[in-house]
């Protein structure tokens, strides 16, 4: 993915100088106090900021465009996320996610975590809306803007207005620039995306409330600074989204492997899928733990019981080659704990060596007896709190059990 992605920043970095040359093509038009390019930052910004959090990006994007509208006629010309039936809604529940996770900090571990899982599934889902939605739509306003008039629905930063039509020939070369600006936008959204949204899992996964709480409001905070800033200075926010970019592009495995793993738990638990799962006799599917030599944590594996020792099999990113990481300990000294939400497999009172899926929940004796583990199944629970955070951060040598 980050091979994909450099290639599309490359791509970008190509193919801009055509939108800037076909800017500076345009008759003169009325002074500015803003450069002629800042709709291009403002989509930058706009793009960003509705990655780091889709529903309430998506539903304040439409409110800005809402209330900037003049009259009921520009109202009615609005696209469905504009609409009082769409955002009105939306912001609601935010804040009634917003209230779970303020209660939240105060009720015993365990009780809002259905909530939790809901939470994470709609983060998914309007994810999915926003990049079929909301971001197809400021490109097109881009186009509209190099090629044509103004577009006032791309950013709250005022456009310029008045542009005339680029004569190029007979044609209409505003395809052509979806076209090559698509791929990059489609792949800044996801990388932002996926590292905003493992802050959802941190949370399904987290047992404290004020820990949820925080990280919340921290992600919160930086779609807010992110706001301001290209409020008051459309290249600031650009630059401060790009950097937003850059991080969620460095910790895009760590973000990938935590979206899927908070994806199968969702789906795990919503469908009660251990009241039909029956483990195998082997080649069962697991997550890696945080302490499995050589392995990322989350990774999803097969763990596979032959003559000598127990091998976990996986494949970087799930697509990629083949690889095969040996269980440090036999299966003698091995035990499925059996956690609260989740168990896993450890040497007793040692670090977690693989994270089982909810579907296992109630089957640990199969999963013990499939793979001959010695010291059988035994409780599970938090060995400390700062081990159990830094497992969930992804921490190699977290020191922690399953809980």
């Amino acid at each position: 993915m980050k091979r994909l992605l450099i290639g599309l920043l490359a791509m970008a970095a190509i193919f801009a100088p055509l939108a800037f040359a076909a800017t500076a093509a345009k008759p003169a038009a009325a002074p500015s106090s803003q450069s002629p390019a800042a709709p291009i930052a403002g989509v930058i910004s706009t793009v960003t900021g509705i990655a780091i959090s889709p529903l309430l990006g998506t539903a304040v994007f439409g409110a800005w465009q809402y209330f900037r509208a003049h009259d009921d006629a520009a109202k009615a010309a609005l696209p469905w996320f504009a609409k009082v039936k769409f955002w009105l809604p939306a912001l609601l529940i935010v804040a009634v996610c917003a209230a779970k996770d303020a209660f939240g900090a105060v009720v015993p571990p365990g009780w809002k975590k259905p909530l939790d899982v809901l939470e994470t599934i709609e983060n998914k889902a309007s994810g999915l809306v926003a990049v079929g939605a909301v971001v197809p739509f400021t490109l097109g306003a881009i186009s509209k803007w190099v090629f044509g008039s103004g577009s006032a629905l791309v950013d709250p930063i005022a456009l310029p207005s008045g542009l005339a039509m680029i004569p190029i020939g007979a044609f209409d070369l505003s395809w052509l620039l979806n076209l090559l600006t698509a791929p990059f936008a489609m792949a800044m959204f996801a990388v932002v995306w996926m590292a905003s949204h493992s802050i959802n899992v941190l949370i399904l996964l987290s047992p404290w409330g004020a820990i949820d709480a925080g990280l919340k409001a921290a992600r919160t905070a930086l779609l807010g600074v992110l706001t301001v800033t290209s409020q008051i200075n459309p290249w600031a926010g650009a630059g401060l989204s790009l950097i937003v970019v850059l991080v969620a592009w460095a910790v895009s495995g760590w973000s990938f492997r935590l979206t899927f793993f908070g994806t199968v738990f969702c789906w795990d638990w919503f469908t009660r899928r251990r009241t039909r799962f029956v483990p195998k006799e082997n080649d069962n599917w697991m997550f890696a733990g945080g302490s499995l030599p050589g392995v990322p944590p989350r990774t999803y594996g097969r763990l596979v019981r032959s003559e000598n020792a127990l091998v976990f099999n996986y494949r970087p990113w799930l697509l990629g080659r083949p690889q095969v990481a040996i269980l440090p300990a036999g299966a003698a000294q091995l035990g499925v704990g059996r956690g609260l939400f989740f168990s896993g497999v450890a040497v007793p009172e040692q670090p977690t060596l693989l994270l089982l899926p909810p579907r296992y929940h109630g089957h640990e004796e199969a999963v013990a007896r499939a793979y001959a583990m010695g010291a059988g199944v035994h409780e599970a629970g938090i060995r400390k709190a700062w081990g159990l955070l830094r497992e969930l951060f992804g921490g190699a040598a977290a020191q922690t059990q399953v809980g």
